[in-house]
């Protein structure tokens, strides 16, 4: 396929950076989105760059297709001076790529999360999805195909397009392609949950980049074990050699950008939250903890580490409060749906057991509130973050650069951040519920200044790569 396009640097997300409703007088209102993507593409500069997104909802196709192509900057749209494409692709494509296969499927695989006596089951209805998701792939290619100059290099994001860059490279092989994986990957005896050809393409499709880029070594290390297995591939934690072609590996940790989110949490809405925050506490201290209500996030069981707590160390009875947001996560999905009402009923439990008429052990919110979210961060004196795989955790990172007291950290060590932590956090392994309430129990009783050096060192690890550096590091790697 012949270059018929000008941008000399492409982003491929699922998710892009507007979104739109539709008011009640039929006017679409166009709201822009935040992220590392957003913020790092801010730092490269929009001259040459075209983003290229899906559109997600009723609002964001009516937008896509106002305008030829989908091109939202034509159409009058504050783009942040950047091109923006989004793609009108069919709904019942859309959600049968995205829900059955990048939520349900691909999520669940590198997560670990599937219910192996009864789950998967991969019948005639998967394959009728992956083909969609395939399409969905496909469609990115192609507006990818004619926006792109020559030799042009493209980013592509995340397990929704694993199979672009082989489809992108069949179309356009002067092209320099590099593809990120926000999530972990599997190791090879899980990723074998997948049919023995999806598992093929799977891989194949990011062999198809130049560049191949994950938070962590573990990551690397477990997708280059998966080609040697699969396709008798090459590989280590720094490269992958099939069929002739080297794709390189790289580790790229996501970070803070700390200017940036320490104006946002010095803001109106933020004190004014702080401030109801104080008055709930009192002299208590905090356990925090911000997350969406998403099955790999093991809030199930960092609530049952809490109680556990409560019950072994009675002496932290009156003296703490757990204060969790817990906001709800692809509710569209019936296993996530009863996940958010499993939480609240603990919580309830939680109440019921050890409240009194003074002390309200955990207070949950399950609203979407990200004000509020900074102030937990300010005002925490230990931060959970118990997930049962995570690709790297930016909560983890946001909370020492914000913590006016210190904040001690309790991490899972299957977070791809524990990586870089190491022991300025208290490690536990997610599973393990007793395990987990001894760590809580040390980090309550941790002196101040303690608390307050390990939280300055986990600061300086967080801030090390800025989401526009972050773009920049994989941009290079292109070179």
């Amino acid at each position: 396929m012949a270059s018929s396009g000008s941008a000399r640097l492409l982003v491929a997300s699922n998710r892009g950076p507007l979104q739109f409703t539709e008011r009640d007088d039929g006017q679409l209102e166009a709201s822009r989105g935040g992220g590392g993507l957003v913020s790092g593409l801010s730092g490269l500069g929009s001259d040459g760059v075209v983003w290229v997104c899906a559109a997600l909802s009723d609002g964001d196709r009516a937008a896509a297709r106002k305008v030829e192509g989908g091109r939202l900057d034509r159409d009058g749209h504050d783009t942040g001076g950047m091109a923006v494409r989004m793609l009108d692709i069919d709904p019942a494509t859309f959600h049968r790529a995205y829900n059955a296969i990048a939520n349900s499927t691909l999520w669940f695989i590198h997560h670990l999360l599937y219910a192996i006596p009864t789950a998967p089951a991969f019948d005639a209805s998967f394959h009728r999805e992956w083909s969609s998701y395939e399409a969905y792939n496909r469609a990115f290619a192609e507006a990818l195909a004619e926006e792109a100059a020559e030799g042009a290099k493209v980013l592509v994001q995340d397990y929704h397009l694993t199979l672009l860059p082989q489809v992108l490279r069949d179309l356009r092989p002067d092209l320099r392609i590099a593809h990120f994986s926000h999530t972990p990957w599997a190791p090879v005896d899980y990723f074998r949950l997948l049919p023995t050809e999806v598992a093929r393409e799977t891989l194949l499709g990011m062999l198809g980049a130049d560049h191949a880029g994950f938070h962590s070594p573990r990551w690397a290390r477990a997708f280059a074990a998966c080609c040697v297995e699969y396709l008798g591939a090459e590989g280590d934690e720094t490269q992958v050699r099939h069929a002739g072609r080297t794709t390189r590996l790289g580790v790229h940790p996501l970070g803070v950008d700390a200017d940036a989110l320490r104006e946002r949490a010095s803001r109106h809405d933020v004190e004014s939250r702080l401030g109801a925050l104080r008055d709930k506490l009192g002299d208590r201290q905090a356990i925090i903890r911000v997350d969406r209500t998403e099955l790999s996030k093991n809030i199930s069981r960092g609530l049952l580490a809490y109680r556990e707590l409560l019950r072994r160390y009675p002496q932290w009875r009156g003296k703490v409060t757990h204060l969790a947001s817990a906001y709800p996560s692809r509710h569209d999905l019936p296993e996530y749906r009863e996940y958010t009402a499993q939480v609240q009923r603990m919580a309830v439990e939680i109440e019921d057991e050890f409240g009194t008429d003074d002390w309200r052990p955990i207070v949950l919110d399950v609203t979407d509130d990200y004000a509020r979210s900074l102030a937990l961060y300010r005002v925490g004196d230990v931060l959970l973050v118990n997930p049962v795989r995570d690709g790297m955790n930016l909560v983890a990172k946001e909370v020492p650069v914000l913590s006016e007291n210190g904040c001690a950290v309790v991490l899972s060590t299957e977070a791809g951040v524990a990586d870089e932590f190491g022991e300025d956090a208290l490690l536990v392994n997610p599973f393990d519920v007793s395990g987990t309430a001894d760590a809580l129990d040390r980090a309550l009783s941790m002196s101040r200044e303690e608390r307050r050096a390990r939280t300055d060192r986990l600061a300086e690890v967080s801030v090390r790569l800025p989401p526009s550096a972050w773009l920049a590091a994989q941009v290079e790697a292109l070179d």
